[in-house]
């Protein structure tokens, strides 16, 4: 936006840290091998940024493999750690570097919760093989909670965040989860690519096929953005 001297980039680290899935063009990659204290490849990209938003959770639920040392050695280790401990070894390999490298006068930093998922419908009184296909109204329930949103890896992320604070660099926490939780009915299902219509294997079986992860373009996520244009008139 050259009438405003502002540029807007979006940076692919999934896992944060670097792993096998950094890059895009080998989006089928079995295993997930995820480097747990190599962060520089990325985080020398995001050194001079006026703003940073941060988010990680979804990855995670993949099953991953932790490596110590580079792809290539071979004396490298690799193990198998629990989800939630990987995240926090991920999350403390960020929170180290943003402690020593960013500018504190300088960069605002936010971290956002975990983005819902609406893939079992029996979260929602629907039968277990039924998803988001066909929903065409929120979830009403006060409080809805869906069974895939991992409330443990949320308190993971919040005490990375504090943990920062206490050294002296505020990170915000966009949390927008809770209301992002009721919006079943907002995902592109089927029609996730709009420019090419549903193919017949599709239609036959929308519910195998249907994308209850992401989220239809304007809708959700524009709620998400007013939530980050408030703190950052609020900062201003």
């Amino acid at each position: 936006m050259k009438e405003y001297n502002i540029s807007f980039d979006f940076y692919w680290a999934p896992y944060l840290v670097e792993s096998n899935r950094d890059d895009t063009r080998f989006p089928f990659v079995r295993d997930h091998i995820v480097r747990i204290k190599a962060i520089e490849k990325h985080a020398r990209q995001w050194i001079n940024a006026d703003i940073l938003i941060f988010d990680s959770f979804a990855w995670w639920l993949e099953n991953t493999t932790l490596l110590w040392g580079s792809f290539n050695s071979s004396d490298a280790i690799y193990k198998e750690v629990g989800r939630l401990r990987s995240y926090e070894m991920a999350l403390k390999t960020w929170s180290d570097w943003l402690d020593i490298h960013v500018n504190r006068t300088r960069t605002q930093l936010f971290f956002m919760s975990l983005s819902p998922f609406h893939k079992l419908g029996e979260d929602w009184g629907m039968a277990s093989d039924e998803n988001c296909y066909s929903e065409t109204e929120p979830i009403t329930t006060d409080g809805y909670w869906g069974s895939m949103s991992d409330r443990r890896m949320m308190q993971i992320a919040e005490a990375a965040v504090h943990e920062l604070r206490t050294r002296g660099l505020t990170v915000q926490i966009l949390n927008i989860t809770q209301l992002t939780e009721y919006r079943k009915e907002a995902h592109p299902s089927i029609y996730r690519k709009p420019w090419v219509p549903p193919t017949a294997e599709e239609l036959s079986k929308p519910q195998k096929h249907s994308d209850c992860e992401h989220w239809c373009l304007p809708g959700v996520p524009d709620v998400w953005n007013e939530l980050l244009y408030a703190y950052l008139l609020n900062y201003s």
